[in-house]
């Protein structure tokens, strides 16, 4: 009953309902599916018509789907998040936006996706489906379940990429930077973690269980491996990986990579940023620097050099 009242409110203001929606989707977080750009980047087709209309549609069907990732996740968690003290203030969590309303949009974003994604390759249709079935998980079972919760975020990523490699047929994308992406997924997923245990401190199980499992040392330490992995990882691949200048000039890149870990870093430990990851790039200056002049250097290393 408490459900069509809903229903019934969301009709009567239909606008309003739909920016809470798209709050909901969150899409400051969208920033995540750029890993979707890498195949048709490091494949030297950045500037062909017809790769990047179809990079750029599989990107925005990853926005759509992961915006309604968001909204089954904030389904699932409502009642924990109205103990969280930053949660609780999302459009769900506060009573604005009607659950009803939320699930059905959820359901038609899911549908009115599948045809286009066929269209554009069934293969992708596979990726993006297969990626929304394992965030359904995640928000159901695996993200109380202590390393696998993060893997399941990092795993996300490397279906982002995958459905970028497919997308444009890509022939030079090294395996190397499938391992990257791991890595670098697994360090923005445990800086996640941090950020909720800082933010959380005493109250942290009461909002979200899996946190009871992991401790502020615990993620320090995972997450000074998995940075020291990653520059490794790409460092290997700038001169080992085929298909790359054969003058090695794309060793060039490791410092800003470099740099983005260690800022990153410097950030939690130094200026106690609580901010996930994604939100700390759209904010802090010097990191944005970094990110483009690292795209910058790719493009002049595979486009121009």
């Amino acid at each position: 009953m408490d459900e069509i009242r809903s229903a019934r409110s969301a009709t009567t203001n239909l606008p309003t309902q739909l920016r809470l929606l798209l709050k909901t989707m969150r899409p400051k977080q969208w920033t995540k599916n750029v890993f979707v750009w890498a195949a048709i980047v490091f494949d030297v087709k950045l500037f062909q018509p017809r790769p990047f209309l179809r990079t750029l549609t599989v990107f925005l069907l990853f926005c759509l789907i992961s915006g309604s990732v968001y909204i089954i996740n904030d389904l699932v968690d409502l009642e924990r998040d109205r103990l969280h003290p930053e949660k609780r203030n999302r459009p769900l969590a506060s009573g604005a936006l009607s659950p009803a309303f939320a699930r059905i949009a959820a359901i038609v974003i899911v549908v009115a996706c599948l045809p286009l994604c066929l269209w554009l390759e069934p293969v992708v249709a596979l990726v993006l489906y297969g990626y929304l079935g394992l965030m359904i998980a995640y928000s159901f079972v695996l993200k109380n379940i202590v390393i696998v919760d993060v893997l399941t975020i990092a795993m996300g990523f490397v279906l982002r990429v995958a459905a970028g490699v497919v997308v444009v047929g890509a022939e030079r994308f090294s395996p190397w930077m499938y391992v990257c992406m791991v890595l670098l997924a697994l360090f923005l997923g445990l800086g996640k973690r941090r950020q909720e245990i800082v933010l959380m401190r005493d109250n942290a199980n009461n909002t979200r269980h899996i946190l009871s499992e992991y401790n502020l040392r615990f993620v320090d330490e995972m997450l000074s491996l998995v940075s020291a992995s990653t520059v490794m990882a790409y460092a290997l691949y700038t001169f080992s990986a085929p298909n790359l200048p054969g003058n090695h000039v794309m060793m060039l890149t490791i410092p800003f990579v470099l740099y983005g870990l260690l800022r990153y870093l410097y950030l939690i430990h130094v200026k106690d940023e609580t901010d996930p990851p994604d939100v700390v790039l759209l904010k802090d200056r010097p990191l944005q620097i970094d990110v483009a002049l690292f795209g910058l250097m790719i493009v002049l290393v595979f486009y121009v050099l």
